[in-house]
């Protein structure tokens, strides 16, 4: 091991619990230390979550959280626990649908707009879509702006993930519905893709597939994806990374670019639940190999790119949840191949998002009937005081 790298990991080492390299992973067990080990703090900043998916930090202190039965849970600066029931028309609340992510206008703290992803539809017919709310009133209404055009019957894999960019734009990953994998690679179907579209639903003309507005083809940004869930661009760099859930194996992190093809299923590092073999080809030419594998699959769920100095040991990491592992794995960017390790070892749950909050702490939160939002801060800070939400 070199100097630089054995330096680094005794930097690490309060963090870590394990260490996976790019074929494996280590899951802490449940007798692991107590909450309050090394040089970070764990609370518990909201419970009771209903199978949370995304959790998005109000501007003015606060959070507001996804539940995929269609409700905002907030949590406002001052406390208090607010309930937002969504009226969103044919909402397909099944299996691994209902309401996903949660993105705040720029103008939120005015506004009160959000954007969001969701399944629509019913057991034959049901797809991915995008839309808006202002969460005043009642039982607010969300206005759908776009609607994936390919429809599936199967409860699974819609992906969801949402990150708006710098020119306005929108990216949404759609996943491959699980028994229609062959569409990733088609450009005819926005199965298994990641997808832009304007915040109108309209598609942009510069899209690498563009032929006519209603074209699903001309949506398409990337394709050959199986079921993407995390997805994120690095503030500094414009670097967009996503990670996507393999088969048996074969969990992926990707450096995303328009036009590139990823392979599913013609590549890919695992296999079917089956035991069969999906493909011969673990790289092919003209499609992107990932920049990461993860072998036996730790079934990543969201990606953030940390770059606070709360935690300078993290500094230049990325932060990938899991659902498999019930762990966060922080992922060195300046290494080549890159080094996983697990960090806060005291989770030990299915984690469905992570965050970094204003603060540089790093927010989880965790999947299931019974879920919360946990908050692991450095111990130096714990001394300010703040509201700990139950």
């Amino acid at each position: 091991m070199c100097k630089a790298l054995h330096q680094r990991s005794q930097k690490l080492m309060p963090l870590l619990a394990g260490i996976v390299s790019l074929f494996g992973a280590f899951s802490a067990q449940a007798d692991d230390p107590p909450p309050l080990t090394g040089n970070f703090h764990q609370t518990q900043i909201a419970g009771y979550l209903a199978s949370p998916w995304a959790a998005a930090e109000n501007p003015l202190g606060g959070w507001l959280i996804t539940e995929r039965g269609g409700t905002i849970i907030e949590y406002t600066n001052a406390g208090q626990r607010l309930e937002i029931p969504l009226q969103i028309d044919q909402l397909y609340v099944a299996g691994q649908g209902g309401l996903l992510d949660i993105v705040l206008a720029d103008d939120f703290t005015e506004s009160r707009r959000v954007y969001l992803s969701f399944a629509v539809g019913d057991d034959s017919e049901n797809y991915l879509a995008f839309g808006t709310a202002k969460l005043v009133g009642d039982k607010p209404e969300v206005q759908r702006l776009f609607t994936v055009k390919t429809a599936k019957d199967t409860p699974v894999h819609f992906g969801g993930r949402l990150l708006k960019l710098a020119d306005g734009t929108w990216l949404m990953t759609s996943g491959d519905g699980f028994d229609y994998r062959e569409q990733a690679q088609q450009k005819g179907s926005m199965l298994g893709k990641v997808l832009r579209f304007n915040e109108d639903g309209s598609a942009p003309s510069d899209n690498p597939f563009y032929t006519t507005p209603d074209a699903p083809q001309s949506y398409i940004y990337t394709l050959g994806h199986r079921n993407p869930q995390g997805l994120v661009q690095d503030p500094e760099s414009g670097t967009i990374w996503l990670n996507e859930h393999g088969p048996d194996g074969g969990d992926e992190i990707n450096v995303l670019e328009a036009g590139n093809n990823y392979g599913w299923p013609v590549v890919t590092l695992g296999m079917d639940y089956s035991g069969a073999k999906i493909s011969p080809f673990t790289h092919y030419d003209g499609m992107v190999d990932p920049v990461l594998n993860w072998t036996p699959s730790i079934a990543p769920s969201s990606v953030v790119v940390y770059q606070d100095s709360a935690f300078p040991e993290l500094a230049n990491h990325l932060l990938v949840s899991s659902l498999k592992d019930q762990a966060l794995y922080a992922v060195a960017l300046d290494q080549n191949p890159m080094s996983t390790m697990q960090i806060f070892a005291t989770i030990n749950e299915r984690l469905r998002d992570v965050i970094v909050g204003r603060d540089g702490s790093v927010y989880v939160l965790t999947d299931g009937e019974r879920g919360r939002l946990m908050r692991f801060s450095p111990l130096r800070a714990e001394n300010v005081p703040e509201h700990s939400l139950r």
